[in-house]
């Protein structure tokens, strides 16, 4: 069984920017705080669905206290002036049987680059490691970005909407991950 608590693979995005994805870590604390931070509120609302200032108790608590059982969180880094900087991430939680609710972000200055698309793709080998055959997500019909990013995974999709926002479910099935990997692109953000 892969070790989701201690995941952690490079890769290199469009345009040779050079990345890790990693599981986040009880000391990330400061760096998803300065991540949000950096957030636009646009990409805030399209993620949260509404307005949020900052990383709350709960939030700082779930960082610290997360269990890779019920929920995993994968950070997209790079080294910036000798810091790791967090510039993306994805996570999951199990919502049932064989599922699990995923949600994105990625910090503006690396929209396009394919974060998401890659975030996604781990999450899945992850997943369908532990018995989860399903994602899904709930998006905002506005967010573009994230609804293509599902369309272009590789991955069997469903979607439909429902009280106002755009209900995706995504198939993990059998595959490995470098056929989802080679199939998919991505353009962009939040979920």
């Amino acid at each position: 069984m892969i070790d989701a608590r201690r995941y952690s693979e490079r890769e290199t995005l469009r345009g040779g920017l050079k990345i890790l994805i990693r599981s986040l870590q009880p000391d990330d604390v400061d760096r998803m705080a300065e991540a949000f931070g950096k957030l636009d509120p646009e990409s805030i609302a399209l993620r949260f669905f509404g307005a949020k200032a900052g990383l709350s108790e709960s939030d700082r608590s779930l960082i610290r206290n997360l269990d890779f059982e019920t929920a995993v969180i994968l950070v997209a880094t790079l080294i910036e002036s000798g810091r790791e900087i967090v510039i993306g991430s994805g996570s999951y939680y199990r919502a049932g049987l064989g599922a699990a609710e995923i949600a994105f972000t990625v910090e503006e200055d690396y929209h396009g680059r394919g974060i998401a698309r890659r975030i996604l793709h781990h999450l899945g080998v992850i997943a369908r490691d532990r018995g989860i055959v399903r994602f899904e997500a709930d998006v905002l019909p506005r967010n573009k970005a994230m609804l293509r990013v599902f369309k272009a995974s590789g991955l069997p999709m469903a979607s439909h909407l429902e009280d106002g926002t755009v209900r995706v479910a995504l198939k993990l099935g059998e595959g490995t991950a470098q056929e989802h990997q080679s199939t998919a692109g991505d353009q962009g953000i939040c979920s």
